[in-house]
């Protein structure tokens, strides 16, 4: 998944910074339902990191299942975070 197409599919726009921000709270409960149905787990892990960056990702245990996969999440949080300027 493109997190492009995550973006239009939710939000209606591919650029985050054209959501309206009343329209947010909808797409980000779409996706988390959606999350909670998703069996595939590269899209499972596509639709947790899009939340994570909305600040809306459920907690790592809630959402995969496989250690591999609360790994990779963590990794992509500590990458994020060492992005994030001071």
């Amino acid at each position: 998944m493109e997190m492009q197409d995550l973006l239009q599919r939710y939000f209606g726009t591919r650029d985050l910074a054209e959501v309206d921000p009343v329209a947010l709270p909808a797409g980000i409960d779409r996706m988390t339902v959606d999350l909670g149905m998703e069996s595939d787990r590269g899209r499972r892990f596509a639709l947790w990191s899009l939340l994570y960056m909305l600040d809306a990702a459920p907690h790592l245990d809630v959402a995969f299942e496989s250690p591999t996969d609360r790994d990779a999440a963590r990794n992509l949080m500590d990458l994020l975070a060492s992005e994030t300027p001071d």
